[in-house]
């Protein structure tokens, strides 16, 4: 009867160890599953930003295409205005030589008049004594005087040269007077077409350096997005070799969970076969850190530092902090979150050097990032193990002071970083 009870226990032992080791099975199945399922979406992803870089790539090529026509159009602007440029010069030149031309005439004028007004005075004395007796009576005298009928034509002769000679002087000099006003007013009429000129010109410069002024800002905004192009096509390039890191990282995952399930299952066999024969046996293993590192906590994940939370996750300075910075001076080590894969281990120019690991829990994906290290001790593709050493905390990259920066991704590590999750709701800080 003992016997009977005896092999029933044994019997309904073997039930339940195999009933677990099935569900065990089953879950493992479904954790290795989901790891290739995300495989695929990984593929996915980095086929994805190859196209966005082959678009920025055509972008940029369009942009240039479109610069180099601006910088042609703007050439042709530089040499109308230096064109311009000269013919205002040109015309200022001269302007300047016609009102030395009229300042010239001008003086002349100022002579003439004075030459003129002598001449008056010496024809005014001529006549007052000619007619000191006033009026014709001096003519009368001056015939009735004559001797004889030839002295009388002679003396009636020369009157009549000495008034002729005086009026054709007269003559001479407003004739002269009235040439140089209208060349005076010929030039003068000249300078104010030559002004008028140079105002055009001077309008069209003013218009031309406009559009100059345009074409720069054109410029400036294609350099500007030649800039954000080049920025936007160099962070998928390194989004791109990250995701290619993170494919190979977790085709090594699974190939380890492959392995641990494995392991597990010939665990399970063994202990089936113990329970079986009524012998078991348990062995524990625990190992430490130095001391300076933090110690390895139980769960799935384990603080990556020591130091004090000094950041946290969520909006900050008007932009979202994806993850949390922990702070202490000296050498302190970084310890990797959790058992997993190096997806990169690289600097980068934000930040600094950086470390990238893929952890598979219970088929779930986890990245963690690891941030402005001062140093880093494991390279791409390595396997680490929860609370290994990986690097020193430091300041590199766009950092303001020692800190660790964490981030905890819920599946893969992308730009947006839209798996970004709360490291503090999974890992104990």
């Amino acid at each position: 009867m003992k016997r009977k009870q005896w092999l029933s226990a044994i019997l309904a032992a073997t039930l339940v160890i195999s009933s677990a080791v099935c569900a065990n099975n089953v879950v493992q199945a479904n954790s290795l599953s989901e790891l290739e399922k995300q495989q695929k979406k990984l593929d996915q992803k980095r086929q994805g930003i190859e196209s966005d870089i082959n678009k920025k790539e055509s972008e940029l090529k369009e942009n240039e295409k479109n610069q180099a026509e601006a910088e042609a159009e703007l050439k042709r602007l530089d040499l109308a205005i230096g064109d311009t440029d000269q013919k205002i010069r040109e015309k200022r030149e001269q302007i300047e030589k016609t009102r030395a031309e009229i300042e010239k005439l001008n003086k002349e004028i100022e002579a003439l008049k004075i030459r003129i007004a002598e001449r008056n005075e010496l024809l005014k004395e001529r006549v007052r004594s000619l007619q000191k007796s006033g009026g014709s009576v001096n003519y009368l005298d001056v015939i009735f005087g004559s001797k004889s009928f030839g002295d009388l034509i002679s003396r009636m002769s020369a009157v009549s040269t000495l008034m002729s000679a005086d009026q054709q002087i007269l003559t001479e000099h407003e004739a002269d007077q009235k040439s140089l006003q209208e060349k005076q007013v010929q030039v003068e009429e000249q300078l104010a077409n030559l002004e008028t000129l140079l105002a055009e010109l001077e309008t069209e410069m003013a218009t031309l350096k406009k559009q100059e002024d345009e074409k720069n800002r054109l410029l400036r905004t294609l350099l500007q997005e030649q800039q954000n192009l080049e920025a936007a096509k160099l962070s998928l390039s390194e989004e791109q070799e990250i995701a290619r890191a993170q494919a190979a990282a977790n085709k090594k995952a699974i190939e380890l969970e492959k392995t641990r399930i494995a392991e597990a299952q010939r665990r399970a066999e063994e202990e089936r076969r113990k329970k079986s024969t009524n012998s078991s046996s348990n062995s524990v293993s625990n190992s430490g850190g130095s001391s300076s590192a933090p110690p390895v906590s139980s769960g799935n994940f384990t603080r990556p530092a020591e130091g004090a939370l000094t950041s946290g996750y969520g909006p900050r300075w008007g932009d979202f902090h994806h993850g949390v910075d922990i702070a202490k001076s000296g050498s302190v080590p970084v310890v990797s979150a959790g058992d997993g894969v190096v997806i990169r281990s690289y600097y980068s120019n934000s930040y600094g050097n950086t470390i990238f690991i893929a952890h598979s829990v219970n088929g779930q994906v986890f990245t963690t990032v690891y941030a402005h290290l001062s140093s880093r001790q494991v390279s791409s593709g390595q396997t680490v193990s929860k609370g290994q050493q990986i690097g020193y905390m430091g300041n590199t990259g766009r950092s303001f002071g020692q800190h660790l920066h964490f981030e905890v991704h819920k599946g893969d590590w992308n730009g947006s970083k839209s798996n970004s999750v709360n490291p503090s709701s999974y890992v104990p800080l």
